[in-house]
């Protein structure tokens, strides 16, 4: 797809540009700062123990940080306790994991209490995302689960990790997504969104919001098929 300036200017203030690979080291992570700079993403998203960032005076990035990642199988307290730290520590916002088991159990009161805990660590105007983990799920578990969140107060819901087997976002799963929390949230999709043809299809499907380790290629509109590390 041949693409214009003012389409990948757009694209660009819809991408959380990604690095959460376990051996990012400190350079990686100032490299990623300055890359998103360059490139106009929204945000930059990083692991917790990469904080606080040095971003540059004047610069227009946000600091995105993951929460209980990537299995979601941490206590509430410790995922409430990370989000605190991560704020204090400079975060604009926070993407956390809810507990996939207790969904797939059916156990939707307890997803709800898992992400009203870590809310309560990020105060409005700080914005919380829940990662649902959409590809293990079944459509009536993702339309609960985006309830739940809903419910507990959440800004977003978000597809995946990016490490689950079972795979990252689909269209279909972030039209879903969309359709259930209508305008009382917005919608982000990651894991596997690494062409510019995936972002539209993405954006077209209810997608405000965009996951993207490769952001540079993709705005460039193109990145090799399987590259390693998208999220």
């Amino acid at each position: 797809m041949t693409t214009s300036l003012v389409d990948t200017i757009s694209i660009a203030r819809c991408i959380d540009h990604t690095l959460l690979k376990p051996e990012a080291t400190t350079a990686d992570v100032t490299a990623l700062v300055a890359e998103a700079i360059e490139l106009g993403t929204y945000s930059v998203c990083v692991s917790p123990s990469m904080l606080p960032l040095t971003i540059p005076e004047g610069a227009d990035l946000k600091v995105a940080v993951v929460c209980g990642f990537p299995s979601g199988k941490h206590h509430s307290i410790i995922k409430a306790a990370e989000a605190a730290l991560s704020i204090a520590q400079g975060a604009d916002e926070i993407d956390m994991v809810i507990d996939i088991g207790a969904a797939k159990a059916g156990r939707f009161a307890d997803v709800q209490a898992d992400i009203a805990a870590v809310r309560a660590s990020v105060p409005a105007p700080k914005v919380l995302k829940v990662i649902i983990e959409s590809a293990a799920l079944t459509d009536a578990e993702i339309v609960a689960v985006c309830e739940a969140s809903v419910a507990a107060g959440a800004d977003f819901v978000k597809t995946s990790t990016g490490f689950h087997p079972a795979g990252g976002a689909t269209v279909h799963a972030v039209r879903l997504m969309k359709q259930t929390v209508g305008d009382r949230a917005q919608v982000k999709a990651s894991g596997g969104v690494r062409s510019f043809d995936d972002a539209l299809a993405m954006i077209e499907a209810g997608a405000s919001r965009l996951g993207v380790s490769g952001s540079a290629a993709l705005l460039a509109g193109a990145i090799p098929t399987g590259a390693a590390g998208s999220y």
